[in-house]
């Protein structure tokens, strides 16, 4: 693994967006003084109250063919096919269809030295993916930015592409592009909060409509 490369690793600490649960926290407010409610010390002779484990965000590269990155991209590729089925056509993706494109992009150039394939966990269990391979010596491309549904709204994506920056760096690219869709609108509401910017379109993707590009070396792009 690239020196340069760091893998991530974020605790759930009172006052973090990743900390309690909304039925834990006051009045659904975040913060460290809702926390101190919900953990302030019982009357005397009281048993202790059980404390909330300490969850746990980790960004590391995985191999494009194991398992877990198998089932991940499986589930990432389900969701955005079934998106747009659902949203043109009204229905799912054929089933025959979604077999033979899974099989057909099995992510073997995301490994080094042109690509890296980056699994995120969530208290140790496997959460969602990003993927970086190399356009050409100073261009790298961003792929794959997935999480569950359920691991959401806990700061994961954004984690997920900063290390798929630092990936990108390390593999010696200046800038990163992407494309998405124009029904993902979390995406690209991601991608902007991010730094990225629109520009025009660098690919021939049937399914892409928005491009965006962002600089690796001191916001120069």
């Amino acid at each position: 693994m690239p020196s340069r490369f760091r893998a991530y690793r974020l605790s759930a600490r009172a006052g973090s967006p990743f900390v309690l649960p909304r039925s834990a926290r006051s009045n659904g407010r975040r913060g460290a003084a809702g926390a101190r409610r919900w953990e302030n010390t019982l009357a005397p002779g009281a048993a202790p109250r059980p404390t909330m484990p300490v969850m746990t965000w980790t960004v590391a590269p995985e191999p494009y063919d194991s398992p877990v990155a198998a089932a991940l991209w499986r589930a990432y590729y389900t969701e955005v096919s079934d998106r747009w089925y659902r949203l043109y056509e009204g229905r799912p993706t054929d089933p025959a269809e979604l077999e033979r494109e899974i099989a057909a992009q099995s992510g073997a150039d995301l490994v080094p030295p042109r690509g890296r394939l980056l699994v995120a966990r969530y208290g140790g269990e496997p959460a969602g993916t990003s993927g970086v391979r190399l356009l050409d010596p100073a261009t790298a491309e961003l792929t794959r930015v997935f999480l569950h549904g359920g691991m959401r709204g806990r700061g994961g994506a954004a984690l997920l592409v900063r290390a798929a920056e630092d990936a990108a760096r390390a593999l010696g690219a200046e800038h990163m592009v992407l494309d998405t869709r124009g029904d993902l609108v979390e995406a690209r509401a991601l991608y902007a909060r991010l730094g990225y910017t629109e520009t025009e379109a660098y690919n021939e993707n049937p399914y892409a409509e928005h491009w965006f590009r962002k600089g690796l070396r001191g916001g120069v792009s």
